[in-house]
């Protein structure tokens, strides 16, 4: 075994070693000052055969420099990034080899070098090579520096990750700056994965490779896909090997959810595989620090992370609930008093691992844990499992759904009204619940009344307006089913056209007896399904009641005849008021209509009995009524097109312009690409044009999204906008409408983030560029 061990390292070292010395002649060709540039040629180097590159790519509003896998996707498989935790350098930045090494020109003569050369040494020339290493040399042509010293959180085959040398996964799948999780290999020889805000103690790790002792001193990854580790002649296997070819490349990347991978890129192909996981774990809650302090893990029914914080506790970034919570309530000194205003407070089924502040508990019932620890001065939470009790002090850590163990933690300053689940607290004298039962006696005769005299109220009301046949009786109970001859007698025989639209043509039309003014959608090519399900879908739509949404009042189904009653509409579309030449809305009006719709598409989404996606939001489908309030309309109706329908593209439900990337993808639908459409129209609304506009006045505007960006990327918001405005609230909006548009629908924001965004002061972080993804 040992000499076979040998003869395999021999083959390594030698191989690695003839194709760097046969391959460095040729490579050697960066010479001193040569420039790479930020949007013109050069932007990078390749290497020779052409796998790799180095230079600038894009991200958030800037740029960062690294190393990439050219034929991966987009480029965006990003091996490696200078000065990661900077923030990205501006479009004039410029990249120049030097005599000290690779230095970053920036604006006002600033200069940063990112290679850090040892003193006496001067750099000569530079390589991009085949292996993923940039390296430069000296006059000598030795190597003085090389990217394989300084992994991020990646190694490439060929590249050594020492004894006490770390990987640190990435922020995000866009963000290369440093993440949440760290690989070390220990000077024990234990290759180990941590949170990164932990002590890295051995109760912090979610990965071992349990190899403490052993003196392994390096972390190797090689051609063949073996990644093992090595203490001189010693190997200790973490992966078989796999195929090796001139089209497979392996590397090894610590993922932005703290998950080692071990993949291989066909470059064929240009696909990749996963070949090896640490952890092999399929549930993320698996990996400590998945959520933060205080907050606990548990997925939802698609597999999305969701962290929790306990009761008392608020998320410290809203936008970021991974990042744990804080107390929302201040404890001074000791907290356990006798004015019941203490509670124990429950958590079921969460796990956490323990950090005992004294030796465990023997108890006989949850409620003596609880109990246990109202008593402690020191204690904030108890947790109890196998009829064990472990006091806590804050913070918790490693929260995870867990069917053994219960949660106590300890409540203070809450009213017992206001208290959340609350299952132990001090006992109130017999007074105090003599008189709480009085009033909670009162309080449910008066509701009792209430509801008696309300219904029967209702039932009036109800019995009245089925006899006038009027369509208000829509506003309180379901949309009314009216007869064609109806709704042909109220349009004057369908005479005043309004619009039309991709679901059929739209009249204005009064109704008898109340004069009420409606406005009539006959439907065309809609699915040929049958009564019940037709009628179905139209109480679902009409049991959708808010302020930014226009009102189902009825509907008609007879035989072919599919045609729907809403409420009347006053001031035409969004699109009349913004596209217009002769003005446009204030700055003040135009947040005001932003907000409306996205408080709109949020109900859909999040707030109605039924969630619906819209498919098709653009400036036509939001109308304004008497007050100027913008309301959406055509919801819930994509699902009645044919399948041979289409608004503008075969299989395609939406227009042009306002599609979000997956439509054309053939991937699943989600309500993100209502997200995508809102952002479109939001940088519209902000800008008054529309998303396309063939004959602007500069070339690089005809595009709205890309006109944006660029203007955001270089400071000219004022471009966009052609009267005063908030320049504070312009960068903010133009912020949401840049995440709104991101090109994948992870990156986007739900809409109900979006509505925080526009009503608050809140913090928005800089948005990539919105083709970009990494």
């Amino acid at each position: 075994m040992a000499s076979a061990i040998s003869y395999i390292l021999f083959l390594s070292i030698f191989s690695s070693a003839f194709a760097l010395g046969a391959a460095q002649p040729r490579q050697s060709n960066i010479s001193l000052d040569t420039s790479l540039h930020t949007t013109t040629n050069p932007t990078s180097w390749h290497s020779p055969n052409g796998r790799f590159a180095f230079g600038f790519y894009p991200e958030g509003t800037g740029f960062s420099i690294g190393i990439w896998l050219v034929p991966s996707p987009e480029n965006s498989t990003v091996i490696w990034t200078a000065d990661r935790d900077d923030p990205p350098v501006t479009k004039d930045a410029v990249l120049k080899l030097t005599t000290e090494g690779l230095k970053l020109l920036l604006q006002n003569s600033e200069e940063r070098l990112i290679s850090n050369i040892s003193t006496g040494n001067n750099a000569s020339s530079a390589s991009m090579l085949d292996s993923g290493n940039f390296v430069i040399y000296d006059s000598n042509s030795d190597v003085i520096w090389e990217t394989f010293d300084h992994p991020t959180d990646t190694i490439m085959a060929g590249q050594v990750l020492g004894a006490g040398s770390q990987l640190v996964s990435g922020a995000s799948e866009t963000n290369h700056s440093s993440g949440k999780f760290h690989l070390i290999l220990l000077n024990d020889g234990n290759l180990v994965l941590y949170p990164v805000a932990s002590p890295d103690g051995s109760e912090d790790s979610y990965y071992d490779s349990q190899t403490s002792g052993k003196g392994y001193q390096s972390l190797n990854l090689d051609d063949k896909g073996w990644l093992y580790l090595l203490n001189d002649n010693v190997t200790y296997n973490l992966t078989s090997g796999y195929q090796s070819g001139t089209a497979l490349v392996y590397r090894a990347t610590l993922g932005v959810d703290g998950i080692f991978r071990l993949y291989s890129h066909d470059l064929e192909s240009n696909t990749e595989q996963v070949l090896k996981k640490f952890p092999d774990v399929t549930d993320p809650c698996a990996v400590k620090g998945t959520c933060g302090l205080n907050s606990y893990c548990s997925t939802s029914a698609n597999g999305q992370v969701v962290c929790t914080c306990l009761p008392g506790f608020d998320y410290l970034d809203a936008n970021r609930t991974s990042n744990g919570c804080r107390r929302n309530f201040t404890a001074s000194g000791c907290y356990s008093n006798n004015d019941n205003t203490t509670y124990m407070s429950t958590v079921y089924n969460v796990a956490w691992t323990e950090f005992s502040y004294t030796a465990p508990l023997s108890v006989t019932s949850k409620e003596d844990c609880g109990e246990a620890c109202l008593k402690d001065c020191n204690c904030d939470a108890a947790l109890f499992s196998d009829n064990t009790c472990r006091k806590q002090l804050f913070p918790l850590r490693y929260g995870k759904t867990d069917d053994s163990t219960t949660t106590f933690i300890k409540l203070v300053n809450i009213s017992p009204a206001a208290a959340p689940v609350v299952t132990i607290r001090r006992k109130f004298s017999a007074k105090i619940l003599i008189v709480s039962a009085a009033i909670i006696a009162c309080i449910i005769s008066s509701l009792v009344a209430l509801i008696f005299f309300f219904y029967r109220y209702r039932a009036g009301r109800y019995r009245r307006l089925w006899r006038n046949k009027e369509p208000a009786l829509v506003d309180e109970i379901a949309p009314r089913s009216f007869s064609y001859r109806e709704l042909r007698e109220a349009t004057d025989g369908f005479k005043e056209e309004l619009g039309k639209g991709a679901f059929g043509t739209v009249f204005k039309g009064t109704l008898p007896r109340g004069q009420r003014v409606i406005a009539v959608k006959k439907l065309e090519k809609v699915v040929d399904e049958g009564e019940r399900e037709f009628r179905t879908e139209m109480r679902t739509i009409g049991r959708t009641h808010h302020r930014n949404l226009v009102r189902l009042l009825g509907f008609c189904d007879e035989g072919t005849n599919r045609l729907l009653v809403y409420e009347y509409m006053s001031n035409g579309s969004l699109a009349d008021l913004i596209f217009k030449a002769d003005g446009h809305p204030s700055w003040d009006e135009r947040v005001r209509i932003a907000l409306d719709i996205a408080r709109g598409i949020h109900y859909l989404h999040e707030e109605c009995e039924t969630r619906i996606i819209h498919c098709d939001i653009k400036p036509p489908n939001i109308l304004m009524d008497d007050n100027w309030t913008a309301k959406i309309s055509d919801f819930g109706l994509a699902k009645l097109l044919m399948p041979s329908q289409t608004i503008t593209f075969t299989g395609i439900r939406g227009t042009r312009g306002y599609l979000a990337p997956e439509w054309h993808k053939n991937a699943p639908i989600t309500v993100k690409a209502d997200v995508y459409s809102f952002g479109i129209v939001l940088l519209e609304i902000v800008c008054c044009r529309q998303s396309m506009e063939l004959e602007a006045d500069e070339e690089d505007a005809i595009i709205l999204l890309d006109w944006v960006h660029n203007c955001f990327m270089d400071g000219e918001l004022e471009k966009l906008v052609a009267d005063e405005v908030d320049m504070t609230e312009l960068n903010r909006l133009v912020k949401v409408g840049l995440w709104c548009t991101q090109s994948e629908p992870g990156a986007r924001p739900s809409m109900k983030n979006v509505v925080t965004m526009l009503e608050t002061n809140v913090d928005i972080s800089l948005p990539p560029p919105p083709g970009f993804s990494s």
